[in-house]
């Protein structure tokens, strides 16, 4: 016999309509996001950020998807295209790439709220009476139904997403809210440099993990009053969020209270935070589960070869410990240790490579040493290079080196164009 509840659900996410931000740049992720979009960037050994949000949808039974881009955004579009555009709009499914076009205005996206303003002609053409607006740069896995459900018993206009996060990790780099008894909304502050604690938990605050569900109604009338304010900045953080918690009722949902052991959710938004997230997928049994066939992360791949492994020589062995490696990797007589791979992958032989993020199509040379780094798509690192051994060193060649000690490595710092 079903569950009553989960026909419920059902019914309230064929009702909805998702909006995926994937405009943002990502700055604080340096020269990985000078030529791609953060949604766009690689995570996990074959993914791409923006797949999780999607996937989550998918998972949830949310169907119905637009994804805004903006910033530098071919190379996502170009993996939307392959990897997300068999859904058939006649079956009620789609996902539509929403780029910035000025429909309404003669500038591009000016914030996270006139992004969605910019297209709300074409979110009333999908009829929704829930609209959903996601993150699109963050890893979690995360069922929007129950979301969903506590939006429409609670009788909010508004419901945001939340979690309790150490205070250190919040300061100056999330949304921070206030509830009362009831899980109402009491206060929203935008990256405060002195977060609001939780009262029971001192050390904790509640970060926004900036998903929100709104009534369509009521997100048409706040967005078309928030765009008449010429002093507003046009965010749903710094803008909507406190102009309506006075005197409309928003709530919280707790996503760690819902998901309980499935909980993940990373922030990806520096170097050291990235290097971290991918390293914890070589972990036995890593907190986020990949080979979840309940929840499968959907994304685009190409046909490659199985990756291989050659030479088993005395001082020349191809091997890796504790590591993922991707279709189509060759290590050739090298030794991978905690790494993780991405397709197309050459590791040459006597190379050492630990604790390292590997993009797709590069290439490590021989005799290579390489520690605690990112090396970017379609590197050629050359014969007897050294990375992360000394970081003077690292530096003096022009690698970047973050405040944990992770060093990236690019084609441009290596003069491969």
């Amino acid at each position: 016999m079903s569950n009553p509840n989960n026909r419920y659900i059902s019914n309230l996410t064929r009702d909805t309509y998702a909006l995926v931000l994937a405009g943002g740049r990502g700055s604080r992720l340096h020269e990985l996001t000078n030529w791609r979009a953060k949604p766009a960037l690689y995570f996990g050994g074959k993914f791409r950020i923006i797949d999780f949000p999607l996937s989550n949808c998918i998972n949830s039974g949310i169907r119905s998807i637009g994804v805004l881009t903006q910033y530098k955004s071919h190379s996502l579009i170009r993996h939307l295209v392959r990897g997300w555009g068999h859904f058939k709009k006649e079956l009620g499914e789609s996902v539509e790439i929403l780029p910035a076009s000025q429909r309404f205005s003669d500038e591009w996206y000016q914030g996270t709220a006139d992004a969605v303003y910019q297209n709300i002609d074409i979110i009333r053409t999908e009829l929704p009476k829930y609209v959903m607006i996601l993150s699109g740069d963050h890893i979690y896995r995360m069922d929007y139904g129950p979301m969903l459900a506590q939006h429409v018993e609670s009788g909010a206009r508004m419901t945001v997403s939340c979690m309790s996060v150490p205070v250190e990790q919040a300061r100056n780099a999330f949304g921070v809210i206030g509830v009362d008894e009831n899980n109402q909304v009491t206060g929203f502050i935008e990256k405060p440099s002195d977060p609001v604690r939780i009262p029971d938990d001192p050390d904790s605050c509640l970060a926004s993990m900036g998903n929100y569900v709104f009534d369509t109604e009521f997100l048409f009338e706040q967005l078309e009053r928030d765009s008449a304010n010429p002093d507003s900045d046009h965010d749903f953080g710094k803008d909507i969020i406190p102009s309506i918690i006075d005197n409309h009722k928003v709530c919280a949902f707790d996503f760690k209270k819902s998901a309980k052991n499935d909980s993940y959710w990373r922030d990806v938004g520096t170097l050291d935070s990235f290097w971290e997230a991918n390293m914890e997928m070589v972990a036995p049994v890593p907190e986020l589960n990949l080979y979840d066939k309940l929840w499968p992360i959907w994304t685009y791949q190409e046909q490659l070869p199985p990756a291989k492994f050659v030479w088993d020589e005395h001082d020349r062995s191809g091997k890796a410990l504790n590591s993922v490696v991707s279709g189509g990797c060759i290590v050739s007589g090298a030794t991978l240790r905690n790494s993780l791979c991405f397709s197309n992958v050459k590791v040459r032989s006597y190379s050492e490579v630990t604790e390292t993020v590997i993009l797709p199509e590069a290439e490590i040379g021989q005799s290579c040493i390489v520690r605690k780094a990112i090396i970017d798509r379609g590197v050629n690192l050359p014969d007897n290079t050294e990375v992360g051994v000394n970081h003077d060193e690292d530096r003096a060649r022009g690698f970047r080196v973050s405040e944990n000690g992770v060093v990236l490595v690019t084609r441009e710092m290596l003069g491969q164009m």
